[in-house]
């Protein structure tokens, strides 16, 4: 593998992220559940980090805003648009995959 550069690295990691952000923002159908589940993380994860990495940087940012970042949208309109109740089969198996804090 070729040896990268700090920016390098840095720019295509940017890239993956806006990708990923793009690609859970196309897919809506997928509810945040599913991606708890599955991959131990969701949308709201991702906004969490994204804050997390701007106040670590000295940019406070609000919840709010960095959900908006993920989500394309406001956190209540995405929720009202594409959030569906989670059926029991999709609590229990949260219950029993949920991160210990």
């Amino acid at each position: 593998m070729n040896e990268l550069s700090q920016e390098q690295r840095t720019a295509f990691e940017a890239a993956a992220f806006r990708r990923l952000v793009a690609h859970l923002r196309e897919r809506s159908d997928v509810q945040n559940i599913d991606l708890m589940n599955l991959a131990g993380f969701c949308r709201n994860c991702l906004s969490n980090w994204y804050r997390e990495a701007a106040e670590a940087s000295g940019v406070a940012m609000s919840k709010d805003e960095s959900r908006e970042i993920v989500y394309g949208m406001p956190y209540d309109e995405w929720r009202e648009r594409y959030q569906k109740d989670a059926s029991v089969e999709q609590k229990a198996a949260f219950e029993r995959n949920r991160p210990k804090e």
